[in-house]
């Protein structure tokens, strides 16, 4: 049998996946326990209060619904940039094309200063919204301004390389047989990117859920209106009270896996159907 042996310049499997699981127990695991152990020094009904508690309420609503709501802009927006980078050719795209990066390599303290400044009701941008009486800065539209603004790469470097595995051929084909702009996209480009369309929204999600330097300046980051989660965990532990805030962490950490294991499962039903 050992004649049928595959070669490999990788480690055996017993020292790779020896290694594997060393690493994630020290990245993920350790770090997960210790946020739970020190939870559990609550107890049930201490964590229940803390968790239930109003301005925390308060500060999970503001952080989840801004995160979605700028998950689902930049999964619009994101499959249109996508689009025009991998579709057409204009002076310039090289440039457009590595902006798209440019939230990354940029710190978010950087973000939200840049942000704030621009929306705050004399800003360049803000004051053209405050003489509509849209207030941007110091709101939770502001937040979710940041928060398009740091997910927007996380939706195009996920659907742009399947954008371009779709053949323009194939457009062509369905065209010639009499489908529409409409019916073409529809029924050959969106089921094509819509895996990873959803990978992209779910990365963006992940990542606006955790954000907190981009935010904090652009949020006025006032209690019951627009306090994120992280801040107030951030509040807790300048207070010492280190308990209370693993325990805002714990919820935020159970709400979010919820909520990507719903997005993953979608994922994997439309992959199914799609093979079918």
């Amino acid at each position: 049998m050992s004649r049928f042996k595959a070669h490999s310049v990788l480690p055996g499997f017993n020292l790779a996946l020896g290694f594997t699981l060393l690493y994630l127990s020290l990245i993920v695991l350790i770090p997960l326990s210790a946020l739970f152990f020190k939870t559990a020094t609550l107890g049930w009904g201490g964590f229940w209060d803390v968790a239930t508690g109003d301005r925390v309420v308060a500060s999970l609503r503001v952080t989840f619904v801004t995160s979605f709501a700028a998950a689902v802009i930049n999964a619009f927006f994101g499959l249109v940039v996508a689009w025009v980078l991998v579709r057409y050719r204009f002076p310039g795209k090289r440039i457009v094309d590595a902006l798209v990066d440019l939230p990354f390599a940029l710190p978010t303290a950087v973000a939200g200063i840049t942000l704030a400044t621009l929306y705050a009701p004399n800003g360049w941008l803000g004051q053209y919204f405050a003489a509509h009486d849209i207030k941007v800065a110091y709101t939770p539209l502001g937040i979710v301004v940041a928060l398009t603004f740091i997910g927007l790469p996380f939706v195009v470097r996920t659907v742009q390389p399947v954008l371009a595995d779709v053949e323009a051929e194939v457009e062509e084909a369905a065209a010639s047989l009499g489908a529409g702009r409409w019916d073409v996209f529809r029924r050959v480009i969106f089921p094509a990117v819509f895996p990873a369309l959803l990978t992209g929204f779910a990365l963006a999600f992940a990542r606006a859920i955790g954000e907190y330097g981009s935010v904090i300046f652009i949020a006025g980051n006032m209690p019951f209106i627009s306090e994120i989660a992280p801040l107030l965990i951030v509040a807790k532990l300048e207070q010492y009270d280190y308990a209370g805030a693993t325990a805002i962490a714990v919820v935020m950490l159970l709400i979010s896996f919820a909520l990507l294991l719903s997005i993953n499962a979608l994922q994997w039903w439309s992959s199914r159907k799609g093979t079918r």
